[in-house]
């Protein structure tokens, strides 16, 4: 009977020996992950995403995020070409490619990946930013990124990754440099602004320029047509004289005198003999009277 019980017992114990090695051996890979398993030193098979179980103390499994992941250069001093100090600073996006053959190149072609990409992205900002001034650097980031990028790809190639994108955070020169460059801003912006002022009042001056001899002109032409109306009417009176009055000028001198004398009610003597006595009766209603010498009229 005692070794009834102590077989029952130890396939009891063996059972529960048994299933915490099964659950000593159990992992899980997440789809953000992948896998690689080693027995005994030695890479033995690639773990997709899932349940899987290995040996307990004989196999090992290394679990590789493949997501994309962001790591700071930290930030440094770098002296530009025109012997500026500047504190530079960058992110890098990268990502382990999910593959079996990239997985492994990122665990055994590369000794801590985060650690490399810093240092070499350091290394390649100190070359990039020593070639340049300290204004064109800030001026030209979009052409930095793209240079940086370009090299980190090239380096790292072996390392079964992929390098997203490349930015710089920051590029700080020292404080009274930093002033310095503000006042020379405004002073450029200061300029743009007075040039646009200044060629804003000149186009308004042209403006009232090309008004006024518009002006001038019109005024010009006014008169020019006005005594060429003038000379229009004396030129038609002159050939109406010539026409009518032609030899008659005193003649017509005298009856202005006498129409002007008539209005104001005004005697006048005239010679009796003459035509212009009769042009006058005409005008008047009027006939001549001849006095008792016969020298003249009387009205």
């Amino acid at each position: 009977m005692e070794t009834q019980d102590s077989l029952q017992l130890f396939w009891i114990i063996g059972g529960i020996v048994v299933f915490l090695i099964f659950l000593w051996g159990i992992r899980i890979v997440r789809p953000t992950h992948r896998g690689l398993v080693e027995r005994l030193g030695k890479y033995k098979k690639f773990a997709q995403p899932g349940f899987h179980w290995l040996i307990p103390m004989i196999d090992r499994m290394v679990k590789i995020n493949i997501t994309e992941t962001m790591v700071g250069a930290e930030p440094q001093e770098i002296i530009t070409n025109d012997n500026l100090n500047a504190t530079v600073d960058a992110q890098i996006y990268y990502k382990i490619k999910e593959d079996e053959e990239s997985v492994k190149k990122s665990q055994y072609s590369v000794k801590s990946i985060e650690y490399q990409i810093v240092n070499l992205t350091r290394t390649t900002l100190r070359n990039i930013l020593g070639t340049l001034t300290l204004k064109s650097a800030n001026s030209e980031r979009g052409r930095i990124n793209k240079e940086l990028i370009d090299i980190l790809i090239r380096e790292t190639g072996s390392w079964g990754i992929d390098i997203a994108r490349a930015e710089l955070k920051e590029i700080d020169p020292p404080k009274d440099v930093q002033e310095t460059m503000n006042k020379i801003v405004k002073a450029e912006n200061e300029k743009i602004a007075a040039v646009d002022f200044a060629t804003a009042a000149e186009t308004t001056a042209d403006g009232e320029k090309r008004a006024a001899i518009k002006r001038a002109e019109g005024i010009k032409q006014s008169q020019i047509l006005q005594a060429e109306g003038e000379a229009e009417a004396i030129r038609l009176v002159n050939e109406a004289a010539d026409k009518y009055f032609v030899g008659n000028a005193q003649l017509l001198k005298r009856l202005e005198t006498v129409q002007a004398s008539l209005q104001q009610n005004t005697k006048i003597v005239v010679p009796a003999n003459q035509e212009l006595v009769n042009v006058i009766g005409d005008m008047a209603g009027i006939l001549p009277v001849k006095n008792s010498k016969g020298g003249g009229s009387v009205q």
